[in-house]
């Protein structure tokens, strides 16, 4: 069996992280959410085939032509936007036989996918679903005793099962992609692929999945994510060189090459990557993952944050349910608010429009290559955007687009002795 992994989506809501790489690419606890995916799919698939669009060249080449000695063929999107134009772009690869369909931006784990292929032996299509109490956000999946009925689009905030984005199919598939129209979104579901397939007679069965999954389409889900990963999956391992006087409480991941120097206090679920200099005297809290190549340095404290690969915080930072992208360095003294004196949950600004992040502590989103001077303080929900230069002593109020320049002008006279 084959599976298709769509990735060609560019991750506006994951904006500024997005600003130069796909969201597939964008790493929780050090992994690349792409990695989970394949990770999970891996022992009921033979061939990986991944659809890519935007960005495709950086997930060649992160990715290469095999994971794990299994082949990956990239397919690029056919045209027109949409699940259903994802999946049939890879038409001419799939051989008589069905195959796995899966969005590439969602977590789940392996019993999902077994729990799919189980009520598949009875049916021409089937889908994964889970229930909420809230459907707003998802499409409400009507079902009659072991079969799919109908699937709504958003129906508002009723309970019931959800489309999870995991699929099987046989390839008369595409036969119904072809018949389908776009969605008033401008799109073709392949939601939609489906109601036709059920309307034409075709009997699509249904898997209930009790496990964690995450639909990674906002910041927050990163912190989600990474939370769950290191509450559930982290392994007690020390590579590096942890010197005397230096305080690890398990469990703590430490990569090859990394030293934590005398004075650092570290609570895990902790992870951190390779060849990183950590301490002296810092205090690195629970759920926090740390990239490659960091610096996190005298007397800074991380909680509950993802620092990405070769990013710094090293002096006198508070970093507290945050994002830090790749290659950005905090000045000293930067400090990230994370929790609203009122302690109403935090809005973020998604797409030009403000969203309730439903987290009570959620601090700054930091893009790539940004450069903070000293005695930076950002407001709880901040973006700064990637590529940005924010110089000393700035309040950051208000969201920074990326690729800015951000200063406060003092003038004052200067007097002789």
């Amino acid at each position: 069996m084959k599976g298709v992994i769509l990735a060609a989506g560019k991750g506006e809501r994951l904006k500024p992280l997005t600003d130069d790489r796909p969201k597939v690419l964008l790493k929780v606890a050090n992994k690349a959410i792409i990695e989970y995916v394949l990770d999970n799919l891996y022992p009921f698939v033979d061939e990986f085939i991944i659809i890519v669009r935007y960005q495709k060249e950086k997930l060649i080449e992160f990715l290469g032509d095999e994971y794990n000695g299994k082949p990956i063929t990239y397919v690029e999107q056919t045209e027109g936007e949409g699940t259903a134009r994802a999946i049939y772009s890879a038409k001419e690869y799939i051989e008589g036989e069905s195959f796995l369909a899966v969005n590439g931006d969602i977590y789940f784990e392996r019993e999902a996918v077994k729990a799919l292929l189980h009520a598949f032996r009875k049916a021409d299509a089937a889908l994964l679903v889970k229930e909420f109490e809230d459907l707003s956000h998802f499409g409400k999946i009507e079902v009659e005793g072991e079969y799919v009925k109908e699937i709504k689009e958003k129906p508002g905030n009723i309970g019931g099962y959800a489309n999870l984005g995991i699929y099987l199919f046989k390839p008369d598939v595409f036969e119904f992609i072809e018949k389908t129209p776009l969605s008033k979104r401008g799109e073709y579901e392949i939601t939609d692929t489906i109601n036709l397939m059920i309307k034409a007679g075709r009997k699509v069965a249904y898997a209930v999945y009790d496990g964690y999954w995450n639909d990674i389409g906002r910041p927050w889900d990163l912190l989600n994510l990474n939370e769950y990963i290191l509450k559930n999956h982290l392994k007690h391992e020390i590579r590096g060189i942890v010197e005397e006087g230096a305080t690890i409480i398990p469990p703590v991941e430490i990569g090859e090459g990394t030293v934590v120097k005398s004075g650092a206090y570290i609570v895990g679920p902790v992870k951190i990557g390779k060849n990183c200099k950590i301490g002296p005297n810092c205090f690195i809290r629970p759920y926090t993952s740390i990239g490659n190549h960091c610096h996190i340095g005298n007397a800074v404290e991380i909680k509950n944050s993802i620092i990405m690969d070769h990013s710094n915080a090293p002096h006198l930072n508070y970093v507290g349910d945050s994002i830090i992208g790749e290659n950005t360095n905090l000045g000293a003294g930067t400090i990230t608010a994370n929790l609203r004196h009122d302690n109403k949950t935090i809005k973020v600004e998604v797409k030009g429009k403000l969203e309730d992040s439903e987290r009570r502590k959620l601090g700054a989103i930091i893009g790539h290559n940004v450069k903070v001077g000293i005695n930076v303080s950002i407001y709880p929900g901040r973006k700064i955007g990637s590529n940005s230069f924010v110089g000393p002593g700035v309040i950051v109020d208000k969201n920074i687009p990326s690729n800015s320049l951000v200063i406060v002008k003092q003038q004052k006279e200067i007097h002789e002795r």
